[in-house]
């Protein structure tokens, strides 16, 4: 079994590509997290914020 040390190096093409699939990818992890967020703000009610501290 032979070892790569080193990757195939990427064309200018495949980078792009790559940081294009890597933003859409951060961008649907936001937004399930606000959508869980919200969820659980809404599932709590208004009523959440008026607790005594």
């Amino acid at each position: 079994m032979t070892m790569n040390p080193k990757p195939p190096s990427l064309t200018p093409e495949d980078q792009q590509r790559r940081r294009k699939r890597s933003l859409a990818i951060a961008l649907a992890l936001a937004a399930i997290v606000m959508l869980f967020y919200a969820v659980t703000i809404a599932k709590l009610g208004p009523q959440v914020l008026n607790r005594p501290l």
